[in-house]
């Protein structure tokens, strides 16, 4: 009679103390001392406006909404006119021509993800992740009987180890996945570092008889704050698949508006294709929301002001290097990924918290020993923090 949910989300729910810990201990944290004496680097919530053509979107959107079918339903892989807007613009940013045919419009990338994963994942298959990495990539590739396998980033600076990669790889492996700009850690991948898995990956697929898709997650591509390539994978490796949202670019998060969009260079992109359209309906997403995608018609060549985030990123380095904290300064994301000056994080986050800094601990990404600040808060929170910061390695020091 107590068995109300099932051993494995049990499991989940065990795991998730911490999360759940930060987040209640926030809320008292404001309750006693207020809002603008607490510091939370926790949550990656874009708190930057919306750029103007997204409110003359919704204007334009709200002076059609009386005519018939405005906002009703239509074919499962989105509305043809938002296609054809995202095959234009990831054609772009792949270096490659991408018909509407290979883009289909998701509920966010997480949406994308999982889409995909149902079209090709089967029970035992594996997927690989470059480690830190997305702590929900687990439950994505979970939810279809996959199961995910991190694989150590070099550290210090978070890029690629190839060989590594290249020695996880199984009859089992069915995609690898890569987030660049990566949360938590900022890093983008090279060209040459791409390139080299696109190699490894030929060569598996090719020795197990079966593609292993190279999936690059992409949420983030429009924070690139120097300026630094972000390569296109569809122009390394035919069996490529890309996932984009517009959560950060637009900031709007809660809407859920993202894409998937197949390499046209994959033989059999046809089937995959279709099989994307059948799992965006059978999975309960239908298709996209209506309204977000719309505004991407108009709105998609616009995006949030960077240097906001630009201007944050120097504060938040400015803060941890007073500190005395190591950190790689992140080229893209809103994240830094710092080194915690004890081994255990957990207890540098502890140090935190009696400092009323929120922060996550490492090993939620896959990699204890270091914590995650997400520097998508206001500037007077990163300002303020400053001294609680140096407090609390100060303590540790003692």
């Amino acid at each position: 009679m107590n068995e109300l949910v099932t051993k494995e989300i049990d499991g989940y729910l065990a795991n998730s103390s911490m999360i759940r810990k930060m987040f209640e201990a926030g809320i008292e944290l404001r309750k006693k001392y207020g809002a603008e004496n607490v510091y939370d680097f926790s949550l990656g919530n874009p708190d930057v406006p919306p750029p103007s053509a997204v409110k003359a979107a919704l204007k334009e959107i709200a002076e059609h909404a009386d005519e018939p079918f405005a906002i009703g339903y239509m074919p499962n892989a989105g509305y043809p006119a938002t296609r054809e807007a995202l095959a234009k613009k990831v054609s772009e940013e792949q270096a490659t021509q991408v018909p509407a045919a290979n883009i289909v419009v998701t509920c966010g990338a997480a949406g994308a993800i999982n889409v995909l994963f149902r079209a090709v994942l089967s029970d035992g298959d594996e997927v690989i992740c470059p480690s830190p990495y997305f702590v929900e990539y687990g439950f994505y590739a979970g939810n279809f009987g996959g199961k995910l396998v991190p694989v150590p980033t070099k550290l210090p600076d978070f890029t690629l180890d190839i060989a590594a990669i290249d020695a996880a790889i199984t009859p089992k492996t069915r995609a690898v996945i890569v987030n660049s700009p990566n949360n938590p850690t900022g890093q983008i991948y090279s060209r040459e570092e791409l390139a080299a898995l696109a190699e490894v990956l030929k060569k598996h697929s090719e020795k197990n008889g079966r593609a292993i898709y190279l999936v690059s997650d992409e949420p983030y591509r429009a924070l690139n704050f120097d300026g630094v390539e972000i390569p296109s994978v569809f122009s390394v490796y035919p069996a490529a698949v890309v996932i984009g949202s517009f959560s950060k670019t637009l900031s709007l998060a809660g809407e859920r508006i993202g894409y998937v969009a197949v390499n046209p260079a994959l033989e059999g992109a046809e089937k995959l294709m279709a099989a994307l359209i059948l799992t965006n309906r059978i999975l309960g997403f239908v298709n996209a929301p209506a309204i977000a995608q719309k505004v991407l018609q108009t709105a998609l060549d616009s995006q949030v002001d960077i240097d906001i985030y630009r201007k944050r990123r120097a504060l938040m380095a400015d803060v941890l290097t007073n500190a005395g904290v190591e950190f790689m300064m992140p080229k893209g994301a809103f994240y830094f990924f710092a080194k915690s000056p004890v081994e255990d994080e957990r207890i540098f986050v502890e140090a935190l918290l009696n400092e009323h800094v929120l922060a996550v601990p490492g090993r939620g990404f896959g990699l204890p020993g270091y914590i995650r600040l997400a520097f998508c808060v206001e500037d007077s929170t990163i300002i303020n923090s400053r001294d609680a910061f140096k407090r609390a390695v100060d303590s540790l020091a003692k």
